[in-house]
């Protein structure tokens, strides 16, 4: 598939990685401007744009930025992208460490329906609670005892079925985390962020979240 990734710290470069190692044609931007992906082009093979150029044909497109970075991507993002495209959001609020107060989330608000609305687009949130270098260590074959399981969110089913198929391909397991508005279950500070555990252990743990935001997770 054609994909876009936007972001390339942490979880965006080794999604890059990977991508690209599966064969799939990876375009890469930062806010800092291609020249600064030339190692990472180098290194994978992605070809380097600029954001606004991140979407275009792309038939999925992975928003790995900071949360509070999100209202200042660029509008009409997603114009050029292909028909039916699928967003996926990586993104945590961090109010005391990064982002500061974000009223609507401090509310209620997901963090990614906070993000969706300034996209413009539906999205599914996916890695957010995953370790990166677990990208790069952990893929394992279909019933693999060791295989782990990812928490999928999100509205729209023919997009969460695209993102389910990926992260199969990555080497994960996913179980449905229910719509965007239950995406709560898997913020930080829930049981299933950061968990590494199969599908049931997964399961369970989305079961057992709290709505209620942890205290070192609100502004």
């Amino acid at each position: 598939m054609k994909i876009g990734i936007i972001g390339a710290g942490n979880i965006g470069g080794n999604l890059t990685r990977r991508l690209t190692a599966l064969g799939h044609e990876v375009s890469v931007a930062n806010s800092r401007g291609p020249h600064t992906l030339t190692a990472l082009a180098e290194e994978t093979g992605a070809t380097p744009v600029r954001v606004e150029e991140a979407a275009r044909g792309a038939e999925v497109v992975v928003v790995a930025i900071p949360l509070g970075n999100v209202p200042d991507l660029p509008s009409g993002l997603f114009e050029e992208a292909a028909e039916n495209v699928a967003v996926i959001d990586t993104g945590n609020y961090y109010p005391r460490q990064r982002d500061g107060r974000i009223a609507e989330i401090e509310e209620g608000l997901t963090e990614s329906r906070w993000t969706e609305r300034h996209l413009g687009h539906p999205v599914v949130k996916a890695f957010n609670g995953t370790y990166a270098q677990d990208i790069l260590d952990r893929p394992r074959p279909q019933g693999h005892p060791e295989r782990i399981a990812l928490p999928i969110a999100g509205d729209d089913e023919a997009a969460k079925e695209v993102v389910r198929a990926l992260v199969d391909e990555l080497g994960f397991d996913t179980v449905d985390a229910g719509g965007l508005d239950d995406s709560w279950r898997q913020q930080p500070g829930t049981p299933v962020y950061g968990l590494r555990a199969g599908v049931e252990g997964v399961a369970k743990a989305l079961a057992e979240a709290s709505p209620e935001r942890p205290e070192e997770f609100r502004g």
